[in-house]
């Protein structure tokens, strides 16, 4: 058996190229090993057929951003049943419209953003981007989000106010915030800064019981068409 060396010598050796451009050639996902694409430039090989892709590029591979569509019942932390298990590519919306080729590295080193009650539905936020995850942690408090709830029993003709404006909340009296009824059995929610079990205390503080909640948008990024159980990668061009 011959000894093995890694990709990134064998690329270079192949197509006379630099280690550097070796190194990007591998980690953007344009180079096979016997028909299967690897990442990793210190991959062993021996005698396996390596190949460049058609339009490979050079290029350094920035971080990335993905929307999850939470599914309710599911947690946030790292536990089995948890949101994690569904950042696979398996679970990548197929209409995903971003453009961006997708890697194994997108599914590394990425942190959850915006957290969800296990009960609830919705947009969930993860980032590899260092400029991202400052954007939450330091103004992710002024960024509206906008939540749909569904509720049973009835509102008297002064719930809605109070729901905007007025309810206090772990002895902290709440901002005002925008609710307007969906239909007849669903509030939309347009609010800032929710904390955990929020949105339940202030629909059961004038008479109405929580039956489930989602969240649709984060800032001017919204769920739209992506199904539950799938994530899409966060567009070049879409914002906060």
């Amino acid at each position: 058996m011959p000894e093995a060396e890694r990709l990134s010598k064998r690329l270079i050796q192949q197509i006379a190229c630099s280690r550097r451009e070796a190194e990007l050639y591998i980690e953007g996902g344009w180079v096979t090993v016997d028909g299967r694409v690897v990442e990793e430039p210190q991959h062993p090989v021996t005698s396996e057929q390596i190949a460049l892709l058609p339009g490979a590029k050079a290029e350094t591979q920035p971080p990335i951003t993905l929307l999850l569509h939470k599914p309710a019942g599911l947690g946030c932390g790292l536990g089995a049943n948890s949101t994690q298990q569904l950042l696979s590519h398996t679970h990548r919306w197929t209409e995903d419209p971003s453009g961006i080729r997708p890697l194994n590295r997108h599914l590394r080193r990425l942190e959850l953003l915006t957290p969800l009650e296990t009960d609830a539905s919705g947009l969930l936020v993860f980032s590899q981007s260092h400029a991202v995850q400052r954007l939450f942690k330091e103004k992710g408090a002024e960024l509206e989000q906008e939540y749909l709830v569904e509720v049973a029993g009835q509102l008297d003709h002064k719930g809605l106010k109070r729901l905007a404006f007025g309810l206090s909340y772990k002895g902290v009296t709440l901002p005002p915030c925008k609710v307007s009824w969906q239909s007849e059995t669903r509030l939309r929610f347009a609010i800032k800064a929710v904390q955990p079990g929020q949105l339940r205390f202030m629909c059961e503080s004038v008479g109405l019981q929580v039956v489930g909640m989602r969240r649709l948008r984060f800032g001017r990024t919204g769920l739209a068409k992506l199904p539950v159980g799938q994530w899409r990668y966060l567009g070049l061009n879409e914002k906060f």
